[in-house]
């Protein structure tokens, strides 16, 4: 059971970081098209404000939007727009099962078989077997359209443990013995349906299964809790500093653009009209 609950904390501490990660991920990138947004404001002004034009003593070709920062902003927002689909997916990821188990606790047997295109239809069947040394395989499990347990010693011990999309075809025992130590085989059987054939591929999965009368010590699953918080704090720390970057640079742009303005603004009426008209004798 210790097991078992150090594997549900370390399944909810990856989610948390992936979900942290995406979090980060989405204000540093508004972060950083806010700053470009407000350099585009407070630089450039509406071409079509004639009034603006005449007051402001910025040139016009100043004024021309500036074509690579629009792109800039368009590119991130693009890219910001990808993580966020990217992420919103569901993925299958195809991950190896685990190998130890603990007397008298359960044990799942993972068997994941990702489908490339999900959208095709397929029929789907899976045996589940325990390969003895040097004997046939024992069939122990079979999901052909329903979930079906099998006679032998497993009986009353299996339970499906599958997605409802059959990508994740594993299976749980209940009550592990020290009787279930030995080799599990998966094979997943899948018959495809087109319109003018109906291809089929075939999957298998071995996982040589080890039982201890006690769980042992799982220090991958604590250095990696370990470094997930690093990241964290480091991402932390990057998004504070761009935040912290904008602000300033975005300051520094309010207090040219009121110098310029105080400055013209002192210039006296009769020099704004002859302003840029070369004296002549």
């Amino acid at each position: 059971m210790d097991r078992q609950l150090q594997n549900i904390a370390h399944d909810t501490n990856t989610k948390y970081f992936f979900q942290m990660l995406f979090e980060l991920t989405v204000l540093f990138g508004a972060a950083h098209i806010f700053e470009e947004t407000c350099l585009l404001k407070k630089t450039f002004q509406d071409p079509t404000d004639t009034d603006s034009l005449r007051e402001c003593p910025i040139q016009l070709s100043q004024r021309i939007p500036n074509m690579r920062t629009r792109t800039r902003v368009i590119l991130h927002s693009l890219l910001l727009l990808v993580i966020v689909v990217q992420v919103s997916r569901p993925v299958c990821v195809d991950v190896p099962s685990e190998t130890e188990a603990v007397v008298g606790n359960p044990m799942k047997l993972t068997c994941i078989s990702c489908m490339k295109r999900e959208e095709v239809s397929a029929e789907t069947r899976v045996d589940w077997s325990y390969v003895p040394t040097d004997k046939e395989p024992i069939p122990i499990y079979l999901f052909d359209g329903q979930p079906r347990e099998l006679e032998g010693p497993w009986r009353g011990r299996l339970v499906w443990n599958g997605s409802k999309d059959l990508q994740d075809l594993s299976i749980s025992i209940l009550n592990v013995t020290m009787n279930d130590t030995g080799t599990y085989k998966c094979v997943v059987f899948r018959q495809f349906e087109f319109d003018c054939y109906s291809p089929s591929v075939t999957n298998s999965l071995v996982i040589n299964l080890v039982v201890r009368e006690e769980a042992s010590d799982d220090t991958t699953a604590l250095y990696s809790e370990i470094m997930m918080y690093i990241l964290l704090v480091f991402l932390t720390c990057w998004l504070l500093v761009e935040m912290v970057y904008c602000y300033r640079k975005i300051s520094k742009s309010d207090e040219q653009a009121q110098d310029t303005a105080t400055n013209y603004l002192a210039i006296p009426s009769e020099n704004k009209e002859n302003l840029g008209v070369p004296v002549t004798e």
